[in-house]
């Protein structure tokens, strides 16, 4: 049997900090709300790929070891727009030999690891 197909992805969070949640996601990083169900939000990262938060009183535990990677060849970019944002930066860019990425961390509302990367491994075929 041929494995099935998959069209898109979500992945969804539990978001306490409601509307600070809405404002970081649609303001700060400019991702469109594409479906807004009850007490959820769907949003558009790019593509087919896509982010849903959802009101919910508790975070899974840690938070902070939850980490939402974007994807950019603008990795300074962000970090200047991020500043404008007072968004709490964790860890300006810096270059990880390890890994051959440029990245930034930074934390949303809620604590989650917003990473800001650039793959520089050659073998990425993003």
């Amino acid at each position: 049997m041929a494995r099935p197909t998959i069209t898109e992805f979500i992945a969804f969070l539990p978001a306490p900090e409601w509307e600070a949640t809405r404002r970081f996601y649609e303001q700060v990083l400019g991702f469109p709300c594409v479906l807004e169900q009850v007490d959820c939000c769907i949003y558009r990262v790019v593509g087919t790929g896509y982010i849903g938060f959802c009101q919910r009183a508790e975070l899974p535990q840690p938070a902070e070891r939850v980490i939402l990677t974007l994807v950019t060849p603008e990795v300074d970019a962000w970090h200047a727009y991020f500043q404008t944002q007072g968004v709490d930066i964790v860890k300006p860019p810096t270059y990880n030999e390890r890994y051959q990425i440029y990245h930034l961390f930074a934390r949303d509302p809620n604590g989650y690891l917003i990473e800001i990367q650039r793959f520089d491994d050659p073998r990425w075929q993003g």
